[in-house]
């Protein structure tokens, strides 16, 4: 369906541009003076938009990809594709860069408060590897147990944030009566 609608996309429409003075003479060849064309840039825009949607399009799955075919992998129906476990991998890497960063603030700005948000966010770090871990072993039926201490994990991360909130929140009130 992508593929027809970027097939059959209406050519652009340019206004003809009229020189105001003339050109310098240059010495460039054919090929380099016609990069400026506006119809040679969108044919490159399109071609270089056709060649991502077809890489986007691409296998999705270790098992279709045309260098592991000797290796004959087989994964089952409910296996996550590679952009899925991407997107995982990542969120649990962002997630603890940011209680990296916000131990770092407490430490460097005073705050000791925002140390507590570190220890806060330890139970939703948990919850996102026993997801991981469920669907590692391709969300088997005999560890049905990781969602629900997933559940409980969240639960428990989203108390234990909202006290380190309010602890911050306190931290300062207590500071700018101070002042």
């Amino acid at each position: 369906m992508a593929m027809n609608s970027l097939l059959h996309l209406p050519k652009p429409h340019f206004p003809p541009t009229f020189p105001t003075h003339p050109k310098p003479q240059t010495q460039l060849s054919k090929s380099t003076s016609q990069n400026g064309n506006p119809k040679t840039m969108v044919g490159s825009l399109l071609g270089a938009g056709l060649t991502l949607s077809l890489t986007v399009m691409a296998p999705a799955s270790a098992a279709e990809l045309p260098l592991l075919d000797p290796l004959q992998l087989s994964e089952p129906a409910n296996a996550l594709s590679l952009p899925t476990w991407a997107i995982h991998v990542s969120s649990v890497v962002e997630w603890i860069t940011a209680m990296v960063l916000v131990w770092q603030y407490g430490e460097k700005s005073g705050f000791e408060s925002w140390k507590g948000l570190t220890w806060g966010m330890v139970p939703l770090l948990g919850g996102a590897f026993c997801a991981c871990t469920w669907h590692f072993f391709y969300n088997s039926e005999s560890l049905e147990v990781l969602v629900a201490l997933q559940a409980a994990l969240t639960v428990i991360g989203n108390a234990t944030m909202c006290f380190a909130a309010y602890r911050i929140y306190r931290s300062t009130e207590e500071r700018s009566e101070k002042l």
